[in-house]
């Protein structure tokens, strides 16, 4: 069976059993499922929620927020080249994330350049030749869906690579948990049992770059980073077990995809930014209301440590 087909059909199986879901919610909120591009927009959603919660840990505990910054402007320029040859944003979006994501290892490991400068210079000029290119273009009203994300337009081929995108993250997630887990918390001691560290640190950042592209459609270039840091910042706040605070990062990841999915439509905002709001304020939620770090807690246990 050909790829396209047996991805197709996934899809078919996914979306009715998305459908049994929101078949239970009451019928104001279930009526706009019922057309075909809200039931794209929905699995979409939870593709991309579900994918960039399970990345956001390893991001936030590598401290590789301005990396994910990074990687996410910098495909900007292979989306506005692939733009102009005809190709899928996919292949112009990754391409150029690899090749900056490429660069700035090579910066750091061989010149005096630390890390963050590296990130700066490679992600700030890539981000400019992408608008200059935008600039020469003669109309760049899809491309801006590329910056600020437009999931109610998001067609077939694109969920469909949405979908492999989360199959290969997924899978390589769970195929090479441990190393990737020696290599989040202690890099020399998966060093020392054996571990491929540069093996790791590249995949692992190929693996960041892949999930941005699958996120373009959804949340745009400019606010993937938000859902590559929010879901696994709001875990930490809530976890110190590495397993549950992959499954509070992934739940918040879809909630936060659905809800603001089901708002955009509502209020009629743009649905990557209602999404980033929704993740936005749960971890506000999280930070008040954490049970062990958060500042009620906090400022409870420190009143009563006083008061005794």
């Amino acid at each position: 069976m050909p790829l396209d087909a047996l991805a197709t059909g996934l899809i078919e199986t996914l979306t009715a059993a998305l459908m049994m879901v929101v078949g239970l919610l009451p019928d104001s909120l279930a009526a706009p499922f019922e057309y075909r591009f809200m039931q794209r927009a929905l699995l979409t959603s939870v593709l991309v929620g579900a994918t960039c919660g399970l990345l956001s840990c390893f991001v936030v505990l590598k401290r590789w927020s301005l990396l994910g910054d990074a990687i996410s402007h910098a495909v900007l320029p292979g989306v506005a080249i692939a733009y102009l040859l005809g190709w899928p944003f996919f292949v112009g979006a990754f391409v150029t994330g690899a090749l900056t994501s490429l660069g700035i290892g090579a910066i750091e490991r061989h010149t005096r350049i630390k890390s963050d400068a590296a990130m700066g210079l490679m992600f700030t000029a890539a981000f400019a030749l992408g608008i200059v290119i935008i600039s020469k273009i003669t109309t760049s009203t899809h491309l801006m869906h590329i910056l600020f994300g437009n999931v109610l337009g998001v067609q077939t081929p694109a969920l469909i690579l949405t979908l492999l995108a989360s199959l290969v993250a997924v899978l390589t997630i769970w195929l090479a948990f441990r190393p990737l887990l020696l290599y989040t918390f202690d890099p020399q001691q998966a060093q020392a049992l054996g571990f491929n560290v540069s093996a790791i640190h590249y995949g692992l950042i190929l693996l960041l770059t892949l999930t941005i592209v699958a996120s373009l459609e959804t949340v745009g270039i400019i606010l993937v980073v938000a859902m590559l840091i929010t879901p696994g910042a709001t875990a930490h706040l809530l976890t110190d077990r590495f397993g549950t605070m992959l499954a509070i990062s992934v739940a918040v990841g879809v909630t936060s995809a659905v809800a603001g999915l089901v708002l955009s439509v509502r209020l009629d905002v743009a649905s990557g930014g209602a999404i980033v709001l929704v993740a936005s304020g749960l971890f506000l939620i999280a930070l008040l209301a954490g049970p062990r770090h958060g500042l009620v807690a906090r400022y409870w246990r420190r009143w009563r440590f006083r008061a005794s």
